[in-house]
């Protein structure tokens, strides 16, 4: 009944970087959509907390994309050359803030937004893209790793701007269907490594990424409405099935 637990006490491998792993599996299927090379990406970042800051060094690692901006609460650098995983979290350990990065251009939270880049990572607050700023989003895809980044009027704009947006419930999924391993190897009484653990969340994230693809297309609505669409059905047939409805 609970995860989230040390290994020694029968926790998941994995699960650290959960959020930000799961994130960027989405985000992998996204850019096959739409023809883009990941590997020549540029990156935003909003947020550095925990699924922020891993979501900047996995992008380098399973993608080699680079990341030219990162921010948090205190403010954001901006670097065109790319900015280092290890360099902006050993210069938020020290100074509190990722804005102290050497020889990078201080920016706003709203400026790291509207900049010109091919990914925007939503991974601070809620409601930080409105209908005010939504029109000046120049990302061609937004990963929604925080909670509700996005307003309903928002997500009107974009997709008539043909912005895709992972939105947050698919996004963020993978911390807990790793979780959701943890308690399925603590039933079995058995540990599954990193290698299994990860195989197994990008089995899942690809799954849900290109069912919920494939309802948008059906229905023409965007990546939100789509993802609640598949939800709801599945609840739906369950109870016809159980004979509930």
């Amino acid at each position: 009944c609970i995860t989230g637990k040390p290994l020694c006490v029968g926790g998941s491998c994995g699960r650290g970087d959960a959020t930000a792993r799961g994130g960027m599996y989405a985000l992998r299927e996204a850019a096959r959509e739409f023809n883009i090379d990941l590997s020549r990406a540029t990156i935003a970042i909003q947020g550095y907390g925990n699924a922020g800051s891993y979501a900047h060094s996995l992008a380098k690692d399973l993608f080699g994309s680079k990341v030219v901006a990162v921010s948090d609460s205190k403010g954001g650098a901006f670097k065109a050359s790319g900015i280092d995983a290890s360099e902006a979290a050993a210069v938020k350990a020290e100074t509190s803030t990722v804005a102290n990065i050497p020889d990078a251009q201080r920016i706003t939270n709203e400026e790291l937004l509207e900049l010109n880049v091919d990914i925007l990572i939503a991974a601070a607050l809620e409601n930080v893209i409105t209908k005010e700023n939504a029109g000046n989003i120049k990302a061609k895809i937004i990963l929604e790793l925080a909670n509700g980044p996005t307003t309903p009027e928002a997500d009107e704009i974009l997709f008539n701007n043909k912005v895709h947006i992972i939105p947050d419930f698919l996004a963020n999924a993978g911390g807990v269907t790793v979780s959701y391993f943890e308690m399925v190897q603590n039933i079995m009484r058995y540990c599954w490594s990193f290698d299994e653990v990860y195989e197994k969340l990008d089995e899942r994230m690809t799954m849900a990424y290109q069912g919920v693809l494939a309802a948008s297309k059906r229905y023409n609505i965007n990546m939100r409405q789509a993802a609640y669409t598949v939800a709801v059905s599945r609840v739906v047939d369950a109870m016809k099935t159980r004979g509930w409805i």
